[in-house]
């Protein structure tokens, strides 16, 4: 059994990474034989200090490297050389990255460079086609190429890894993020963004809204926010909240088809604790992100996804989930469903969650204890 204390570096750079690793960290924390080290690259400068606040973390190392019209490349390059010089000074025994960022990536490969083990939290998830999403299929494949450890949420992302040969040091974790909510949902919330402290929750169908994703840049993102348009037109009974990516692109498209609508709320981008709550609070959620897809349903909320394709298919197979796509018709169509036909918004609000029960930081942090000689059996896998 290692005597030792094992170093944990937890590495991440965005808001949607941080919301998932941020209870990690803090499992990793609570563990007598780890010394937890939290790394962040601020990727995405403001949206990630916001979360690191929610959950009370200081990172031990900042290497701070947005700027302005940051590219793939400028990302990865200040990753790689930022990180070399932290793993220089703190010398961790393992380097936990998460999903699909180009943080990730360069995470993975620097500590590959200096022959680090890598545990990838979130592993196995997978479109197979590898410009969409772009970069993050590819980031996370390569990822997983890299890594020494694997934390799959779902069977179906196990079987994904199994099936690319990669079947040691692989385990059924669940999802962070819905540990990560019993930290942010709160029936007592207050909203720092007043137009949703005053919705009528009760009264209306409250429809949360995300579209960012480059993917959906040009035509797509036309029909889709036509789509919304004609939603908020033709049923008075909708209030719909689109709190709007910072993007130009996407401010654009979305003032010129949603300004003017009287129950149609376009809002700056919020937390992820009012996120949650704003979800915990609506009728259903219509987005391009892949986390929502996640953390929805484990509010019983109904999700019409706003892309082509997932890589959480898990969801659409037990029924919270619908993949909407991007074209106008299919988009109002199945909103329609949802809207005016109970039977149908029941069968999605009320089918199980496949992403997690709220203990995967408790397996992960098992399963380091495990690969370095402080446990003697692996944990139990999610869903056993």
């Amino acid at each position: 059994m290692k005597a030792d204390k094992i170093k944990v570096m937890s590495i991440f750079g965005t808001r949607p990474e941080a919301i998932k690793m941020a209870p990690l960290v803090q499992e990793l924390s609570r563990r007598a034989g780890i010394e937890s080290l939290c790394c962040v690259t601020a990727q995405h400068r403001e949206m990630l200090d916001s979360v690191l606040h929610i959950f009370g973390l200081t990172p031990d190392f900042d290497l701070n490297i947005m700027e302005p019209r940051q590219t793939l490349s400028t990302i990865t390059t200040k990753c790689l050389l930022g990180l070399e010089g932290v793993f220089q000074r703190a010398r961790p025994d393992l380097v936990l990255v998460h999903g699909d960022t180009s943080t990730a990536f360069s995470a993975a490969l620097a500590a590959y460079y200096g022959q680090i083990r890598v545990g990838h939290v979130e592993a196995g998830l997978r479109t197979y086609d590898k410009y969409s999403p772009f970069p993050e299929e590819m980031n996370r494949t390569l990822v997983g190429d890299l890594a020494d450890l694997h934390f799959c949420p779902t069977p179906a992302n196990r079987e994904n890894l199994r099936r690319e040969g990669i079947e040691k040091g692989v385990f059924l974790t669940g999802n962070t993020v819905i540990d990560a909510m019993t930290t942010t949902v709160r029936p007592d919330f207050r909203f720092s963004t007043e137009v949703l402290n005053e919705l009528d929750y009760r009264g209306k169908k409250v429809i949360a809204v995300t579209c960012h994703r480059r993917e959906n840049y040009g035509e797509p993102m036309e029909h889709i926010m036509a789509a919304l348009r004609h939603i908020a037109e033709t049923y008075p009974e909708v209030e719909l909240v689109y709190p709007v990516h910072l993007s130009p692109v996407v401010q654009e498209v979305a003032h010129r088809h949603l300004d003017g609508l009287a129950n149609v709320h376009l809002i700056p981008p919020i937390d992820v604790e009012e996120m949650h709550n704003l979800m915990a609070r609506c009728f259903m959620v219509m987005t391009d992100s892949g986390g929502l897809q996640e953390e929805a349903p484990a509010l019983g909320k109904p999700v019409l996804v706003l892309r082509r394709e997932t890589e959480r298919p898990e969801a659409v197979r037990a029924g919270t989930v619908k993949l909407a796509g991007v074209e106008y018709d299919h988009i109002v169509a199945l909103a329609r469903e949802l809207l005016t036909d109970p039977a149908a918004y029941d069968a999605m609000a009320h089918a199980a969650n496949p992403y997690g029960d709220g203990c995967a930081c408790r397996r992960i942090a098992d399963a380091i204890e495990y690969t370095f000689g402080q446990r003697e059996t692996p944990p139990a896998p999610f869903g056993a």
